[in-house]
């Protein structure tokens, strides 16, 4: 046992690929504390970070600086009294928010979060992903339908309409970047080597991206960013957030599918959204940001070598320099807690919160003095940077949160069917003209 225990740390292969059940369920638990940790972490920054932007301080008075009112809001779901509707369908009222968790965290078994950092790796994983991923809208539909009131089954009929027709434009952008990784040659116009296989595996799109030395955001500029940008607009709505969030529109039907949950069934419908979020987000990652790479992969500089603290002579002072990124990042919020901790004012009753911040500051400042040591700095570089891009598009959902109004639905369903699917269309188009130009210009000479 201790055998099959420890043979797969040497493994350079994922879990589910090495055959290794027990590996695999410490990496579904791991990604399943890690994701509900970053809904956690989202909830209190959303409402931090709304508040800011609508200058307010928002949650201050449990724990410093509101660091502790997530866990004040779980307490409170997991006593909430739990309400259904006398003529619910009550199976179906109790299925539809595990649904929705349960297929939200179903997409994370192939989501790469380093070269063997994943559950498994399908060599069909793109599709396994959109596949389960579309599957969510079923438990909204259940939802609305089993509450049996008219607001909840019109923001379930408002959402499903809105899924499938955001699904199309979205399906066309990732095939675009799907048709990317078969297409060689080193940088954005590597144009000339010919067609390959290319690969639905989502390992070997990062993969492909690293041999190509280019993320596919950039890949036939600006074919990549607009395909990219298709994505980006599409998992917005599929997710539900703002401004396309209409079947949440409280001004017009209450809270919409959700309208009759309370209590904790509520509340899985809050995880699965947000665990949703990080799902939609993982995929443009993989698809367009280079996954797990760091910025400017293909950049090491002059070889370095460093006894004691770096001892790799096949990479270079670029490497190097990046890192340090995890810990300096740690480092950074640490001192941004001494920092307000500091500004706090100096009143007794806010004695208990500054201590608590610059408590929250040591704590920060020894997970990135960790981070500093080399057997930790190298094997975290790959889940440092993932988990760094997706901080980045979870602040992007907010910033959209408190800038854009929300559309009318005639206004979202002409933005999904007149301008993103012809524009899904183009891109796939002008993709394949691009990347088979010597092909199609010597098909066209010989015509000619």
């Amino acid at each position: 046992m201790l055998d099959y225990v420890t043979s797969y740390l040497h493994s350079s292969l994922t879990p589910g690929q090495a055959g290794n059940w027990l590996w695999a369920l410490v990496y579904i638990l791991v990604i399943f504390a890690g994701v509900s940790g970053i809904v956690i972490v989202m909830n209190w920054g959303e409402r931090k970070a709304l508040a800011h932007m609508q200058v307010r301080l928002g949650p201050m008075r449990v724990g410093p600086h509101g660091l502790m009112q997530p866990i004040a809001d779980a307490i409170k779901l997991l006593t909430k009294e739990d309400i259904m509707p006398s003529e619910a369908d009550k199976p179906i009222f109790w299925l539809a928010p595990v649904w929705v968790v349960m297929i939200a965290f179903s997409v994370f078994i192939v989501v790469p979060f380093g070269p063997t950092h994943a559950v498994t790796d399908m060599n069909i994983g793109i599709l396994f992903m959109l596949g389960v991923s579309s599957l969510g809208v079923l438990g909204i539909v259940m939802a609305g339908w089993a509450s049996n009131s008219h607001f909840p089954l019109m923001g379930a009929l408002r959402s499903s309409a809105q899924m499938v027709s955001y699904e199309i434009a979205m399906g066309l952008a990732v095939v675009s970047a799907i048709v990317m990784t078969g297409l060689g040659g080193i940088g954005p116009y590597g144009i000339g080597s010919g067609a390959g296989s290319g690969t639905l595996s989502m390992i070997g799109i990062v993969q492909a991206q690293a041999q190509q030395h280019v993320w596919f955001i950039f890949k036939f500029f600006p074919v990549g960013l607009v395909a990219f940008f298709i994505f980006a607009v599409a998992m917005i709505a599929e997710t539900n957030r703002a401004p396309f969030d209409l079947p949440e529109a409280e001004s017009e039907l209450v809270a919409g599918f959700h309208t009759e949950y309370s209590g904790l069934r509520w509340s899985l419908f809050m995880l699965g959204e947000y665990a949703g979020m990080v799902a939609v987000s993982s995929i443009a990652i993989t698809l367009w940001l280079g996954g797990w790479l760091r910025p400017f992969p293909s950049t090491h500089g002059p070889a370095i070598n460093i006894p004691f603290l770096w001892e790799h002579p096949e990479q270079g002072v670029v490497d190097f320099a990046f890192s340090f990124a995890p810990a300096l990042v740690m480092l950074a919020l640490a001192f941004f807690s001494f920092f307000n901790a500091m500004r706090m004012p100096k009143h007794p009753l806010l004695k208990i919160q500054t201590i608590g911040l610059y408590a929250f500051g040591l704590v920060l400042a020894g997970v990135g003095l960790i981070l500093l040591a080399p057997p930790v700095r190298d094997r975290i570089q790959d889940i440092f940077w993932f988990v760094f891009k997706i901080a980045c598009f979870m602040y992007l959902y907010i910033w959209y949160r408190a800038t854009w109004p929300r559309y009318r639905f005639d206004q979202l369903m002409k933005v999904g069917w007149k301008v993103l699917l012809p524009l899904g269309l183009g891109v796939l188009l002008v993709t394949g003209i691009i990347g088979l130009g010597p092909e199609i210009a010597a098909w066209l000479k010989g015509v000619v």
